[in-house]
């Protein structure tokens, strides 16, 4: 039995080390890595929340501070989930260090999981500080809290294995910020995070239901406030299906060292 624990043991060493590296990495550049999106975050709320938090309301029973504060975290929890894998995996390619790493014991499973656990715990992280502060300026009824928490971490999940394919196919810098500026923050803004997408005009509505994040934003709402354009089922689904799809387009990816070893 003794042996057995030590050869299981030694068999997940190389994750736990990965891992435990990928940690430390983003700690010590804290007041980049959780500071900064904190500090943009508090911004949007006190915009939202202390300005036009009571003056506006486009949610019968809600302030327009109760509704875009789960958007806000939502936001925090994916903008900082993908940069955490894509930043760290890019600078690996960029310099050369992934051939190191490439040579040791690590499944392609275990290479995924290291990466995915450390953007989630820092993506995760970044939301909960966001919701804390959200609390001077808003207070949430919370309506399913256990759905709202499964969902931030499918979000957070989600965007890390998109972290893993964006730094596999950047080429520089430059092409790795496009994926932020150009696909992930349009979807968001466009996704109903400052407003609801019942309110657009028939065609505009539609077409917001070819956005994939509208689905996550529109389930994290109803998880938390109750209400929403979709039914939570729906939303959950759609987002799984979207994360596990990716998670498949990631690993094989990483099993054939697609553009890591160049």
């Amino acid at each position: 039995m003794n042996q057995q624990s030590d050869n299981t043991y030694h068999s997940w060493l190389p994750f736990y080390t990965l891992l435990k590296k990928e940690i430390r990495r983003f700690l010590r550049v804290a007041s980049q890595t959780l500071v900064t999106p904190v500090i943009t975050a508090s911004l949007y709320l006190f915009i939202f929340g202390a300005t036009l938090g009571e003056r506006i309301s486009v949610l019968e029973g809600f302030s327009y501070a109760q509704f875009v504060i789960p958007g806000l975290i939502l936001m925090g929890i994916i903008n900082n989930s993908f940069a955490n894998v894509a930043s760290s995996l890019f600078m690996s390619r960029y310099l050369g260090s992934i051939v190191d790493l490439l040579v040791t014991p690590v499944t392609p499973t275990q290479f995924i999981m290291a990466y995915t656990l450390a953007a989630m715990l820092r993506g995760l992280a970044v939301g909960l500080v966001v919701w804390l502060i959200s609390c001077l300026f808003a207070t949430l009824p919370w309506a399913h809290p256990f759905a709202a928490i499964a969902l931030a971490c499918l979000a957070s999940f989600l965007f890390a294995q998109f972290g893993i394919i964006a730094a596999v196919y950047a080429d520089n810098f430059d092409t790795l910020s496009m994926y932020t500026n150009f696909i992930i923050l349009p979807l968001i803004y466009l996704g109903g995070v400052f407003y609801p997408i019942s309110i657009l005009p028939p065609l505009w509505a539609k077409l917001s239901h070819l956005n994939p994040l509208f689905y996550l934003i529109d389930g994290f709402r109803y998880a938390i406030l109750g209400v929403g354009d979709l039914s939570f089922v729906v939303s959950f689904c759609t987002v799984t299906a979207m994360a596990l799809g990716l998670f498949a387009w990631a690993a094989i990816l990483i099993a054939r060292s697609y553009r890591l070893r160049n």
